[in-house]
């Protein structure tokens, strides 16, 4: 085993504020309502006519203790029950926090429930601090196996960390790939303290179970680990504030099983809980609309995405990707996303700039897309690299080399400049000149439908635009599929669902998208579909993309039409 880099390690209190939250936007503690930590505790096991007493339990991040204190309670009933002296059970609880605050606060109210049970001062304050300890869980040198783990994980880029402490998690957890949120990290470690037959309980961000980054931990869970529920909470609010970011409710054991009973709350009351418990144990139970139940009996094997809308969409789906060849494969159809410069304010210049013209790119951003055109709004982005890619010499670019020192302090505070000071002036990625006059499908990175347009070769996109090239289409049918019911189907079933019904349109989910080999559709056809794209008719798109996959339709999936 490698060795760890010496600790403490220096980090600003802003990356270490974890606490109970609910996005990696956020930085306050959110805290889940109680019915929903009832909720997991249940799914946890965790129940007061289960003896207790002998089971260990772990909250790795305590926050204000909306979760520590309800497990008390039961663990208090349970040991009334069972006879069992509360203050034998220094051993049945351990939770952590980074935040000095959050342990006092939490010790605090724990103290209180002691009390209200009967212990005197002096057994509260050592229990309370044999259960609370502040510290970083993810490096605590914890030595022992847990029957249960619950709670609700921090959201926290990863890119927010200090470089030696992110170097440290990375070389600990093989779950923190890409740019992945520390919260996957807090899920590997929580799982590998399991005891043999432990139960972990999370409410937790959703995105792992279908994006990229998450791809390592779900390979890990479909390996040693076995999903007992999920319970998908997309229009339910489970946190006291409003988030953004949609939440789940996993509960994974280390035994092994087939059947995953696939449960949803429409709004999450207290009420919806309760049916769905009474489902999970009996599926033709009589309940209030709300909450309902369906049952997985297989799951998803290695790193695929879990998709998780129905057994009806998912065989759907699985015959679709059957069928076709995803959308890159033939070697000569590529997505794409456009430029990010890291100082938009700077790099982002009318076209009349007084800077050399040969450094000056016709630019697109999602705000010129208007009604299905692009409108030309003439601002042009900054070309920084040269021919070859390496950064241009501003000596030999004397106006250039002005911009940008009389603006070099926004320029250099960026974190690519700091990792790259000889070209401190660079944009993040890398402009294209030669990308200009190629025909592109511009797609926005966030909306509620695929609002797929046609730039015909003017302008270089900007980075809140994906787009899609192609050597071997005729982009105005492709743009027509690309446009359709079908192809959304294929995002809506990966893609991250935000709130308000929209998705984001990411490479990922957008290369997942499955089409025939354009030589496949007859003449007649591929016409009508490149005359529905151009006229922006999007009904009779839908009605020809369905003979196009060889379906009579579709089933029913939520999304807010913004196609025009």
């Amino acid at each position: 085993m490698q060795a760890h880099l010496p600790l403490p390690v220096a980090v600003p209190k802003e990356a270490y504020d974890y606490g109970e939250r609910s996005s990696g936007e956020t930085h306050g503690v959110v805290l889940t309502k109680p019915q929903i930590v009832d909720l997991i505790l249940d799914l946890a096991g965790y129940v007061e006519d289960r003896d207790l007493g002998g089971l260990t339990l772990l909250e790795p991040s305590v926050g204000h203790g909306a979760f520590l204190v309800p497990a008390l309670k039961r663990l208090l009933a349970s040991s009334k029950r069972y006879g069992r002296d509360p203050r034998t059970l220094a051993g049945g609880l351990l939770a952590f926090d980074i935040d000095a605050d959050h342990v006092v606060l939490t010790r605090q109210a724990i103290e209180r429930e002691l009390r209200g049970a009967g212990l005197g001062a002096a057994d509260c304050k050592r229990l309370s601090g044999a259960w609370v300890q502040e510290g970083d869980f993810l490096l605590a040198p914890i030595q022992r196996r847990f029957d249960v783990v619950v709670g609700n994980p921090p959201y926290v880029r990863i890119e927010q960390l200090a470089p030696r402490l992110q170097s440290e998690y990375r070389h600990r957890y093989v779950s923190l790939f890409d740019r992945a949120d520390l919260y996957v990290a807090f899920i590997e470690r929580s799982l590998d303290l399991l005891g043999p037959k432990g139960v972990l309980s999370f409410i937790c961000a959703d995105r792992w179970t279908l994006n990229r980054y998450g791809a390592p931990l779900r390979e890990k869970i479909a390996r040693d680990f076995h999903v007992h529920t999920y319970v998908d909470l997309h229009t339910a609010s489970p946190f006291e504030s409003e988030v953004i970011a949609y939440p789940s409710i996993f509960a994974i054991g280390r035994d092994r099983g087939h059947q995953v009973q696939v449960g949803k709350l429409a709004s999450g009351s207290p009420e919806e809980c309760k049916d769905l418990l009474r489902l999970l144990k009996s599926p033709k139970a009589k309940i209030r609309p709300g909450a309902s139940v369906s049952t997985y009996e297989t799951w998803f094997e290695a790193a695929e995405p879990w998709v998780l809308s129905s057994p009806e969409h998912l065989e759907v789906l699985r015959d679709l990707e059957r069928r076709f060849e995803p959308l890159e494969a033939d070697g000569k159809t590529q997505v794409r996303i456009g430029v990010a410069t890291g100082a938009d304010k700077v790099f982002v210049v009318p076209e009349d700039a007084d800077i050399e013209r040969d450094r000056l790119v016709p630019l697109v951003m999602r705000e010129d897309i208007e009604d299905g055109k692009v409108r030309n709004a003439h601002r042009c982005v900054i070309n920084t690299f040269a021919g070859d890619g390496s950064v241009v010499d501003l000596a030999k670019y004397p106006k250039l080399a002005r911009y940008f020192e009389e603006r070099a302090g926004d320029v250099k505070k960026r974190h690519v400049a700091q990792k790259n000071p000889r070209g401190w002036f660079r944009t993040i990625d890398r402009v294209y000149p030669e990308l200009v006059p190629v025909p592109k499908l511009l797609i926005p990175d966030i909306a509620g439908s695929n609002e797929v347009v046609l730039e015909d070769g003017r302008f270089h996109p900007h980075h809140n635009l994906y787009f899609v090239i192609s050597e071997t289409w005729d982009m105005k049918v492709l743009g027509g599929l690309l446009s359709s019911k079908v192809a959304l189907f294929f995002v809506w079933s990966y893609a991250v669902k935000m709130r308000g019904g929209y998705l984001r349109f990411q490479a990922q989910y957008l290369r997942r998208i499955r089409v025939p080999p354009p030589t496949s559709l007859p003449k007649s056809l591929a016409t009508a579909i490149a005359a529905a794209f151009s006229d922006r008719d999007f009904v009779k798109v839908d009605a020809l993309a369905l003979r196009v996959y060889g379906l009579s339709a579709l089933p029913e999936f939520d999304f807010v039409d913004t196609r025009r």
